[in-house]
């Protein structure tokens, strides 16, 4: 299994939520298995999420589209404050 990790900074938790449960990359038809949304202590304004692919072909092909239909665009990521940092990771 493979896992895309997605941290970055925002400017407010219930505003980028919403944008994510409009999901504007199609997570379910991208291959997603599963997926957290998790933010560190102390850091409302942070976030990190972790997206489950079976294949890494999948997991590339939607940090693809992240990078250019989504983090681009302000109405698709509207609370979006900085540029994400992302990797993908093999998980055993």
């Amino acid at each position: 299994m493979y896992t895309l990790q997605i941290e970055h900074s925002i400017t407010d938790f219930d505003t980028w939520k919403a944008a994510f449960d409009r999901d504007p990359v199609g997570r379910a038809a991208s291959g997603v298995l599963t997926h957290r949304i998790g933010r560190p202590v102390g850091e409302p304004h942070y976030i990190v999420v972790e997206l489950d692919f079976a294949h890494l072909a999948q997991a590339e092909r939607l940090l693809m589209n992240l990078r250019t239909k989504v983090w681009r665009s302000p109405a698709n990521a509207p609370a979006l404050a900085g540029t994400p940092t992302t990797r993908i990771i093999e998980t055993q």
